[in-house]
């Protein structure tokens, strides 16, 4: 059984304000903290106020909201003073993937904080292991990978590096819970954590069968989207097998795992899109071709999208509870 907290009394750091860092600034407001968000970057700060601005109206027009508009933004602090940080008992960091630029706000953040306030990562690319040793006391280092939008979605991984204490862990673990978040907690340190790892073995495998000239992108997104689409937001991969029966899934696996791709290289395709600094729809440019209205409309779609699925994930887990 869960210990109760009142995390209206918990305050909570934000450090990094782009879409991820003020999207987190938003599910930690309204899952009921205050929050102190400092903007690290020159020029981030007034882009961060537009950004919570839009993603509050998001969240309100989803239906996640329990008090007005004003209640919330009345519990964010912006600034870019690292004091403001001074009472928070957790702040999280979500700066570029730089070691450099991540062991400066490190620095900073413990410069103004207690000794045991909590200090977290979004990180998908450096190893908590390596990010806790910046830190003063790295005990109470560890990475907490959220998923956009951070609001509404379920998904969170907590991570515990090498040193990291159980007891900070297992506290940011029962916090998860409070947040709407079904979290995975990883005793160890992997590289790439568990999501990223499952979906960079998916990357790996349509780029192969592109580059190879056996599908198309189109087709590539008809299949994944109309097959494995179709049912993971009700069930996970292991509930998966064991729905269908698991009988032929060892011939299978004898059969196709030695035909997957195994190569290590960047496709060719992606370091194109990259030396041309091609942002998709951010850009109306991507491996799909887009107008500006077209990029604008697929950006509604999918808000819209994120409030359903959210909904309908929650409808059903609860019945799979039951």
């Amino acid at each position: 059984m869960r210990k109760p907290m009142d995390i209206s009394e918990i305050e909570t750091g934000v450090v990094g304000l782009g879409m991820m860092g003020s999207s987190i600034a938003v599910a930690l407001c309204i899952a009921g903290h205050p929050v102190k968000a400092v903007a690290p970057v020159k020029n981030e700060l007034e882009n961060a106020k537009k950004t919570i601005a839009q993603l509050l109206q998001h969240a309100a027009d989803s239906g996640l909201l329990q008090q007005s508009k004003p209640h919330y933004w009345k519990r964010i602090t912006l600034s870019e003073d690292y004091s403001i940080l001074q009472n928070c008992r957790l702040v999280q960091e979500c700066v570029i993937e730089d070691k450099n630029a991540k062991s400066r706000v490190y620095q900073k953040i413990a410069d103004q904080t207690k000794v045991d306030t909590v200090i977290s990562s979004n990180t998908s690319a450096i190893p908590v292991s390596i990010l806790q040793d910046m830190v003063p006391e790295p005990g109470r280092f560890l990475g907490i990978h959220w998923a956009e939008p951070a609001y509404m979605t379920r998904f969170m991984e907590i991570t515990k590096g090498e040193k990291t204490a159980d007891s900070h862990a297992n506290w940011v673990y029962e916090l998860a819970h409070l947040w709407g978040k079904e979290p995975t907690f990883l005793q160890k340190d992997i590289r790439g954590f568990v999501t990223n790892r499952l979906m960079y073995a998916v990357y790996r495998e349509i780029f192969h069968l592109i580059e190879s000239g056996e599908t198309s992108i189109e087709d590539t997104d008809k299949a994944f989207r109309y097959d494995a689409g179709s049912w993971m937001t009700f069930m996970g991969i292991f509930e998966r097998m064991d729905q269908m029966g698991l009988s032929d899934f060892r011939e299978t696996f004898q059969r196709v795992f030695p035909k997957l791709s195994n190569t290590s290289r960047v496709p060719e395709m992606m370091q194109e899109m990259v030396a041309g600094k091609v942002r998709g729809v951010q850009q109306a440019r991507g491996l799909y071709a887009y107008s500006p209205e077209e990029a604008r409309a697929w950006e509604n779609a999918f808000a819209k999208f994120n409030k359903e699925i959210y909904q309908l994930a929650d409808n059903y887990q609860k019945i799979k509870n039951e």
